[in-house]
């Protein structure tokens, strides 16, 4: 017997970008009753809101344990043994991109199963393509650390690198915004490029490049919402 697939089904980073994710995504999950998932509550919404009529109620949910390095009931993998398809979903983006899905694709390899990622949003790749940046060779950093000495140095060498054509990217959480905005204003030179890219596919959505000492200037409202930072070089 042929080996399911494990689909890698992206969500939308906002809610405006729910139709575009539907029309992708929906001919290849509508079959799927098995998932893996970060919060059962939010998956079924959103397959609730790609099709009004799944059939929720004959469907399995095998939740990631955030309190265990998202460790998941591998047990599952026997439905995709015996020829059935899982989906993996993510809260916001891509799985596996900048999130835990990445435990449950190792897994899947290890178990012979064939990984199929779907197209989807992305904010990393689409706040880099609006930056003006060169996406020739860049880095996706995630978080920063919370340790200030340790985030300090890590920022001068991205600004040191950026100056080689290498492009840094990174986020934080929305409460953590106001908070990383101003220690990159502190701590980077006036004259090295920011990008600050908010909301990406939502519908006050703003990518904007501009020095640090011109974001000085400015007072943007970063609180609550998603917002990836990058730094690099425009003439490189």
């Amino acid at each position: 017997m042929k080996n399911g697939v494990l689909y890698l089904i992206p969500v939308p980073l906002a809610p405006e970008g729910l139709r575009q994710t539907a029309t992708i995504s929906l001919p290849h999950i509508a079959h799927i009753r098995h998932f893996i998932v970060e919060n059962t509550r939010s998956a079924r919404r959103f397959l609730r809101a790609v099709d009004s009529e799944f059939p929720i109620d004959e469907t399995v949910f095998e939740e990631m344990d955030k309190h265990s390095k998202y460790s998941f009931d591998e047990n599952i993998f026997k439905y995709a043994q015996e020829g059935f398809d899982i989906g993996l979903l993510s809260e916001a983006g891509c799985p596996a991109v900048a999130d835990p899905g990445h435990h449950v694709v190792a897994a899947a390899h290890s178990h012979g199963i064939i990984v199929q990622p779907l197209p989807g949003p992305n904010s990393m790749i689409m706040a880099l393509m609006a930056s003006g940046f060169p996406g020739q060779k860049f880095t996706f950093h995630g978080y920063l650390p919370l340790d200030n000495n340790q985030r300090r140095n890590l920022i001068l060498y991205m600004e040191r690198e950026a100056d080689t054509g290498h492009t840094h990217i990174f986020m934080d959480t929305p409460f953590r915004n106001a908070k990383i905005y101003d220690d990159l204003l502190t701590w980077l030179k006036p004259k090295t490029e920011l990008c600050v890219a908010s909301n990406i596919t939502g519908s006050n959505e703003q990518v904007h490049t501009r020095t640090v000492e011109e974001w000085k200037k400015l007072k943007p409202d970063l609180k609550k919402i998603p917002i990836v930072f990058i730094i690099g070089n425009s003439n490189s």
